[in-house]
């Protein structure tokens, strides 16, 4: 059996290059965290290094090629819909490229992989840190309030909205007996939502808020 005599490297560099990547997702709470990100750079490392071996000179990218295929099933798995859109978009992509780092150690780039490990690291900081900003200047926020049904009383809540600069969309609404929950899809800053909260938390008229 011909094997590589730096498989073993490759195999290690997987996994740390897999792990490193993984760590982010787990301190984030993914769903793909540090052992799935390892098994899927180890296993395209492998896959890469088989394929070499198996398909020899005259083929030997037969079984590499459908690593980005087969993980596309993989990362249809983290992604959901929600009430504001679709989230786990971003950790499929994480798959997806974390695929891509083990394929390149597999084919002998571990120096490149490494490198692309580490501005993968260095972008998710810096635009984390970004999207932080960006969140405090536009925030959704889903709010459901119940109160006892009195004609003017959604009007009055909806005009606290406006008097905070909050974007608001009616979702929903239902009566049980003499109460009502009405739910809005509501868009703002993020000190407007906290003003906002404030003022229906010592509203004496609301028995719920959901928020």
């Amino acid at each position: 059996m011909n094997l590589p005599p730096d498989i073993i490297e490759k195999l290690l560099v997987s996994i740390f290059v897999g792990g490193a990547i993984g760590v982010e997702r787990e301190y984030r709470s993914k769903s793909a965290g540090f052992r799935t990100m390892t098994l899927i750079c180890m296993g395209s490392a492998l896959f890469t290094v088989f394929s070499i071996i198996i398909g020899g000179s005259g083929n030997p990218d037969r079984i590499a090629s459908n690593i980005a295929t087969g993980i596309g099933f993989v990362g249809a798995g983290v992604i959901f819909k929600s009430d504001f859109g679709v989230n786990g978009i971003t950790t499929a992509a994480m798959i997806w490229v974390t695929a891509s780092l083990g394929m390149g150690i597999g084919a002998g780039y571990e120096l490149v992989s490494v490198i692309g490990c580490v501005l993968i690291l260095l972008m998710l900081y810096s635009f984390g840190l970004m999207e932080n900003w960006i969140d405090r200047l536009n925030q959704m926020r889903n709010y459901k309030i119940s109160y006892p049904f009195r004609d003017g009383t959604i009007q009055r809540i909806e005009k606290s909205f406006k008097t905070h600069h909050l974007k608001y969309k009616r979702a929903g609404e239902i009566k049980d007996g003499d109460q009502i929950t009405f739910q809005w899809f509501v868009r703002g800053k993020q000190k407007n939502h906290l003003a906002f909260i404030e003022v229906i938390l010592h509203d004496p008229e609301v028995n719920r808020f959901e928020y």
